[in-house]
């Protein structure tokens, strides 16, 4: 069962929400992110990513830096940018992209849900980044940027997120990248109670993205109950700020390789060395979308292939049968000798929000062969949590990407 409660939400005062609302703070290098905020004061990235507030030379990890994320959240709280609402709610939040739309429930879900995996995950996570957001929220006293959770759609929910949809909404405005961001606020007592009776009755929710943000606000909450030996549970540092969509709304992009070398062999050696292992077809630059699971293009000597893997080669496993898993273990792994994605400094990936002539530039530019994934589907993604597995690393790429900014979660209040 899940715990998915509404909560008292710091939220941006109406006539600054459109200015303070800000992509996710890993979406940007540290350069980006300096120029990011570069004159533009109120985006919620001056509070992200806090060392946009110091010299280049500053190390970005120092306590000075977080106390800087801390101190500006708290005066902007002081001095009305942010409101601090005085009852529970839950947040109907609806993004807009290229005419698609997804709602969904921002809310508090457990951290017990997390430990007892009744909330999934499907990647790993890695210390030195957990370490970060730590710190971070920590320090802040406050989780400023939500989880991207998915659940399998529920029709009283949906009926629910409708009727509060007609209502007018918090705000609405479209971001610079031309995503229109509809938020509403659910404070009826029956609409909160069928949805949070709604996802008392799920089984598992999965993380679709932010897994550091989860298990860097999780293990804050742990350490706080360490350090309150009499806590009840209801304690807010035993929850983290989540948006919640349904699974039927969700689009995942493809998320691509490309090559840097190809090790001793020419262009004309790997290409029948890929044409052995695939059934593969020279396609012109529109054709060179895959299509259906199973098929990937190569960008290769300014040609596109379209490579298709045989029947027979793919496994009866949730990971294994995975398209990028496919093309790790059939190509990428016996043939290029890149046996580790992670660490490897020969691939490199590329979200498919940036197109396929991404690809083009940069196979013409530092790299020697390039490959177009067709997307993961959501549920493959939920095949592999629920079989408790880990996705391999650029799996999955989700757009439109949640805003920080809108929602943010108070641990002691």
């Amino acid at each position: 069962m899940a715990d998915i409660r509404p909560f008292l939400c710091i939220r941006p005062c109406r006539e600054k929400a459109d200015k303070i609302a800000a992509l996710p703070y890993d979406v940007y290098s540290r350069k980006e992110a300096k120029q990011a905020v570069a004159g533009n004061p109120d985006s919620f990235l001056n509070i992200d990513r806090p060392e946009t507030q110091f010299l280049d030379d500053t190390d970005m990890y120092d306590s000075s830096v977080y106390q800087k994320a801390h101190d500006m959240l708290w005066e902007k709280v002081a001095d009305g940018t942010f409101i601090r609402d005085e009852k529970r709610c839950y947040y109907v939040y609806e993004l807009t992209m290229n005419g698609r739309t997804q709602t969904g429930i921002t809310a508090c879900a457990s951290i017990d849900d997390y430990q007892n995996q009744v909330i999934k995950k499907h990647e790993n996570t890695r210390e030195e980044k957990e370490a970060d957001r730590i710190r971070h929220v920590d320090i802040c006293n406050a989780q400023t940027g939500p989880i991207f959770l998915a659940y399998r759609t529920n029709p009283e929910i949906d009926r629910v997120v409708g009727e509060v949809k007609n209502q007018v909404p918090l705000y609405d405005f479209v971001s610079e990248d031309g995503i229109r961001h509809r938020v509403f606020v659910m404070d009826a007592e029956d609409h909160i109670r069928i949805v949070q009776n709604a996802f008392a009755k799920m089984q598992e929710i999965y993380i679709a993205d932010g897994h550091h943000r989860a298990a860097s606000a999780v293990k804050v909450g742990l350490q706080r109950r360490k350090e309150h030996p009499g806590y009840t549970g209801e304690e807010e540092f035993n929850y983290f700020l989540s948006v919640l969509f349904p699974d039927d709304q969700l689009m995942i992009m493809d998320y691509n390789r490309v090559i840097k070398d190809l090790g001793v062999m020419t262009e004309e050696e790997f290409l029948q060395k890929v044409c052995g292992i695939f059934d593969v077809k020279k396609v012109t630059a529109q054709e060179r979308r895959p299509k259906k699971k199973g098929d990937f293009s190569m960008y290769l000597n300014g040609e596109w292939y379209l490579c298709t893997v045989r029947p027979q080669d793919i496994p009866n496993d949730p990971v294994k049968s995975l398209d990028v898993s496919l093309l790790q273990d059939l190509l990428l792994g016996p043939v290029l000798g890149i046996l580790d994605p992670k660490t490897d400094k020969r691939i490199d990936f590329t979200g498919g929000i940036r197109g396929l002539d991404e690809l083009e530039r940069r196979v013409s530019t530092d790299c020697k062969a390039a490959f177009a994934m067709y997307p993961t589907d959501i549920s493959e993604l939920f095949a592999v949590a629920d079989a408790g597995l880990l996705m391999p690393p650029k799996s999955t790429w989700f757009e439109p990407k949640l805003r920080s900014g809108l929602f943010i979660h108070e641990l002691d209040r």
